[in-house]
C-alpha cells in the first residue's frame, strides 16, 4: 500500500497563505516532485471523511485521487480544505487537484477545468415535516433557506427559487441546526446528505423531509488548474480506465451499493460533462 498524507488548512487565511505551494502543473513534474497532492473536504461522508476507527481520510473521492496517483506512480498526499476554499486553493496552485464534492457550473468552468463527471447528484431541499404548506422547491419563493457557503447549493438556490433569501453557512451542520430551530424554511443539499440528515432526524423532536422534485442535476468531476492539460488528460485516462474496466462500480459499490447505509444503485457513467 503506498503511504499517503493528509495536511489541512482551515480557511482561505493565514493556513493557506502559509502552506507550501504545489507548483507542478504537469505529470512529469509531480512525479519529479514525489507526491500527487489531492484537495478534498474531508466531512463530506461517503465522499471524504475520516474514518473512525483509523482516523484515516477515506471515502469515494479519496478512492479516485489514489487510482490517479498510482498511474503516476507517486504516494497520495490529501490535503484538506473548506468548502469556499477549493478553487481559490487550486487557482493559487496548493493542490494539483480538487475532488471535493465539485459540482460543474458555467461560472465554475470558466475559472478552473473539470474532468469527466464521476459522480451525479441530485440537489434537493429539506423541509420541517410539520410544514405542511412547503411540499416541492417552487414553495419556497421568496423564503429563507440555507445553504453551504460557496457551494453550488447556494448557487442553485439563488438560480431556482424565485427571490429567494439564501442564508450561508461554513458546513453542512450549521445549515441544517438553522432548519431545526425554524431560523429558516428549507436546506438546499445533495440528495444523499439530506436523506442521511432526514434518517438521523427521525423520531426527534424536529422531523424533516426532502421537497420533489430535484432543485436541479448535478454532474461533479476532478478540478484542474486551467492550463494544466497533460494532468487533465491523465486524470481523464485514469477515470475512463476504471469506467471501461469495471472498476468504477466496484468503488461506487464499496461506498454506495448495497451493502452501505446508503443503498444506492449506480445510474450514471464516467463521460465527459455536457456544459
Amino acid at each position: 500500500m503506498k503511504k499517503w498524507i493528509v495536511t489541512c488548512v482551515a480557511s482561505i487565511g493565514l493556513a493557506a497563505a502559509l502552506a507550501p505551494v504545489a507548483q507542478a502543473a504537469t505529470p512529469e513534474e509531480i512525479k519529479a516532485r514525489g507526491k500527487f497532492i489531492c484537495g478534498t473536504m474531508g466531512t463530506a461522508e461517503p465522499f471524504s471523511f475520516q474514518d473512525p476507527k483509523t482516523r484515516a481520510i477515506v471515502g469515494y473521492e479519496v478512492d479516485m485521487c489514489k487510482e490517479i496517483a498510482d498511474s503516476l506512480g507517486v504516494p497520495l498526499e490529501i490535503k484538506l480544505i473548506a468548502v469556499e476554499a477549493r478553487i481559490p486553493e487550486l487557482i493559487a496552485g496548493r493542490v494539483d487537484v480538487v475532488a471535493a464534492n465539485l459540482g460543474w457550473s458555467p461560472e465554475r468552468a470558466q475559472q478552473i477545468d473539470y474532468s469527466h463527471q464521476h459522480f451525479v447528484s441530485l440537489q434537493k431541499v429539506l423541509a420541517r415535516d410539520n410544514d405542511q404548506d412547503l411540499s416541492t422547491p417552487a414553495d419556497l419563493a421568496g423564503k429563507r433557506v440555507s445553504a453551504v457557503r460557496g457551494s453550488s447549493s447556494e448557487q442553485g438556490a439563488r438560480k431556482f427559487i424565485p427571490d429567494v433569501d439564501p442564508v450561508t453557512f461554513k458546513d453542512p451542520s450549521g445549515a441544517f441546526l438553522a432548519l431545526q430551530q425554524g431560523k429558516v424554511r428549507g436546506f438546499v443539499g445533495s440528495e444523499l446528505m439530506l436523506a442521511k440528515l432526514r434518517q438521523q432526524a427521525a423520531g426527534s423532536a424536529v422531523p424533516v423531509k426532502i421537497l420533489e422534485p430535484a432543485l436541479f442535476v448535478e454532474p461533479w468531476g476532478v478540478g484542474v488548474r486551467r492550463g494544466d492539460e497533460a494532468l487533465l488528460k491523465q486524470v481523464n485516462q485514469v477515470l475512463d480506465g476504471l469506467e471501461a474496466s469495471g472498476k468504477a462500480t466496484q468503488i461506487f459499490d464499496k461506498w454506495f451499493g448495497p451493502d452501505t447505509q446508503f443503498n444506492m444503485k449506480r445510474d450514471f457513467r464516467i463521460e465527459a460533462i455536457k456544459g
